[in-house]
């Protein structure tokens, strides 16, 4: 299909009835929609209407051939993206602070202090004045917007992360890049998906795709974003999205191979089979890397949350307190070992220590200033993410727990490196409580069979200790922190669950509630609200149900209004009992009450049916 419209014209496309006439589909005027939307008025809508004319073709194509193009096409946009980010970080990081290194100390003082505070300043007035969403990692947002929004992710948060993060990491902000990476693609994919005409209640897919291709690019690891993907964001080894995500994680793969090379994140050389010391200290290692996850966690989110009850102090600002903690822990290191791991990703750092060039004492200072750094610059809103401090927290521990053994006993260079990794695996699968993750990920960005065994060993460990002293990992603890409920952001997967999962999951607070029974009462209220059914609460009690129906023909017949008994039930009952309660009832709707009869909220039979509908779609 082809048209020219001259933009001065777009007004006739104003109304979807018009849009109907030229979309042989729904799906394709939802395509137009999406793009006109975005694009109205431009001189760019002939490329609307040509990008248009593909999403019909494409939904005209079979239901497999179209979700393997669209696969695809999400798994490269997301890689590109998340390639993109990485090289943007790297050039601002190697001309700014990097450079800096190599010049006076005076001049790397003065310069750093500049460069962190102009940096955070820009930050903090990119995600205040523009998208508060688009701070910290991004995956809870992600995470949430999966399972409460169908997958849409507005464009903004792509854009506002990809500069925000950029500036950030690339200025020196202790935090990472794969979890920027991982809402980058999930909110192009999102939009891709738009714009190729599916409905905003579709787009899971392509946002599990895109997550999956923007961590496979990042990380250099395709299998350990798929199952992170799965693991953490859908919650389900066995979901129906596999096969898109692990295309799409594959191609995210491929094309940072492509562009970057396809060389692991860290190379180690000689990497023998460890003896029996590292495998006998691996559950120590495990339990304190471990450990240090936890209190992370603890300390990131407690002064993420104190930072919510600072009224005066300006939000646009807190990105810039952490910053410059970083830069006087950054400094102090630099000055006193010339190590540079404080300031951004600390790969560089790592990676000499998991050659052993770095003494067991150096490595604890580096742990100790990184931890600090890190957990201020994510509880003051900065923008990075916490794989890459995680995974240097753990590399860390193995290093100086290798060194201070290596004082009474001789370690090899296997079980040093085995130590170090181990601790890398089990922070990180610590934290964020995807431990096949945490396994997958260092194997992938080592390239060493060798080391799995002692993954697997330390991953049980750390995973005792971290569900045993945190109630939920990162992510989860983080939503739970502004208000969501996780039986609600993920919803049960099967038919027992769900008839046992609570009425508060699924009903809708804040009902409006009618007190006064006079005929310009209840014209206002039919006038103002278009609900078929109203609860009437008099002196405080529940005494009824009118409907709209009712309340039109008394109003009509001037007669007094007839109420329909009220069914109730408690926030705390089950679907279950809910089901009967509605069934039971003369107006298919029921009103929820506490122990008090104070209305909490109502159910409609639509209410249930559409949650019904968003766990069988998830």
């Amino acid at each position: 299909m082809s048209l020219i419209i001259n933009p001065q014209n777009l007004g006739t496309f104003s109304s979807r009835r018009h849009r109907r006439l030229i979309c042989w589909d729904a799906r394709a005027a939802t395509a137009l929609d999406n793009w006109l939307l975005i694009l109205s008025g431009r001189s760019s809508i002939n490329l609307v209407l040509k990008t248009y004319s593909v999403a019909g073709y494409l939904q005209g194509m079979p239901k497999q051939t179209r979700t393997l193009l669209h696969s695809c096409a999400y798994g490269i946009s997301a890689g590109l993206a998340a390639v993109a980010f990485q090289l943007g970080i790297t050039l601002i990081y190697k001309n700014g602070l990097l450079a800096l290194a190599n010049e006076s100390k005076m001049t790397f003082i003065l310069g750093s202090l500049a460069i962190t505070l102009g940096s955070s300043l820009i930050v903090g007035l990119l995600l205040n004045l523009f998208c508060p969403v688009a701070a910290g990692s991004g995956i809870p947002q992600l995470k949430l917007a999966f399972w409460k929004d169908f997958g849409t992710v507005p464009f903004r948060v792509a854009w506002v992360k990809f500069v925000a993060g950029v500036i950030s990491i690339g200025g020196g902000t202790s935090l990472g890049r794969e979890g920027p990476s991982v809402q980058l693609g999930g909110a192009l994919a999102s939009n891709l998906a738009g714009m190729a005409g599916e409905a905003k209640q579709n787009r899971r897919a392509a946002c599990a795709a895109g997550a999956a291709a923007g961590l496979a690019a990042a990380f250099n690891a395709p299998l350990a974003a798929t199952t992170f993907v799965l693991e953490e964001i859908i919650g389900d080894l066995n979901s129906r999205l596999l096969g898109s995500v692990l295309l799409a994680s594959l191609l995210g793969a491929l094309a940072v191979h492509g562009i970057i090379g396809k060389q692991p994140a860290f190379v180690l050389k000689d990497v023998d089979t460890p003896t029996w010391l590292a495998y006998a200290l691996t559950p120590l290692v495990a339990a304190l890397a471990g450990l240090v996850g936890v209190y992370f966690q603890r300390f990131s989110l407690s002064l993420r949350q104190w930072t919510k009850s600072l009224g005066k102090f300006p939000p646009w600002l807190l990105p810039v307190v952490g910053g410059l903690i970083t830069w006087g822990l950054g400094v102090a290191v630099f000055c006193g070992t010339g190590k540079m791991g404080v300031f951004g990703l600390g790969y560089d750092d790592l990676s000499k220590a998991l050659t052993g060039e770095t003494a067991w004492n150096i490595a604890a200072l580096l742990l100790v200033a990184k931890f600090i750094a890190t957990f201020c610059c994510y509880g003051f809103g900065g923008c990075g993410g916490i794989f890459s401090p995680c995974l240097f927290f753990g590399g860390m521990v193995g290093i100086v727990v290798s060194g201070l053994v290596g004082l009474e006993w001789p370690m090899a260079h296997a079980d040093l490196i085995t130590l170090a990794v181990v601790g890398m695996s089990a922070t990180l699968g610590g934290v964020v409580g995807a431990p096949v993750t945490g396994i997958l990920i260092v194997f992938e960005m080592t390239h060493e069979f060798a080391l799995v065994p002692a993954l697997m060993l330390g991953a049980l460990v750390s995973q005792s200790i971290s569900r045993k002293m945190n109630r939920e990992n990162f992510y989860d603890a983080l939503l739970v922190q502004d208000g969501h409920r996780i039986e609600k952001v993920r919803p049960p997967r099967d038919l027992l669950s769900w008839q046992q999962s609570q009425v508060a999951d699924i009903m809708t607070q804040g009902p409006v509630v009618l007190g006064d029974l006079t005929p310009a009462a209840i014209q206002q209220m039919l006038k103002t609200h278009p609900y078929e059914r109203f609860p009437v609460v008099q002196e405080g009690k529940l005494t009824g149900v009118l409907t709209r129906k009712e309340a039109q023909t008394a109003l009509a017949e001037k007669r007094p209004h007839k109420l329909e008994p009220a069914t109730t039930c408690r926030a705390e009952q089950t679907i279950r009992e809910l089901q009967t309660l509605l069934i039971n009832s003369t107006t298919q709707f029921v009103v929820v009450v506490d122990d008090n009869g104070v209305v909490q909220g109502e159910i409609t039979l639509h209410d249930l049916l559409r949650a019904e509908v968003q766990k069988a779609e998830s």
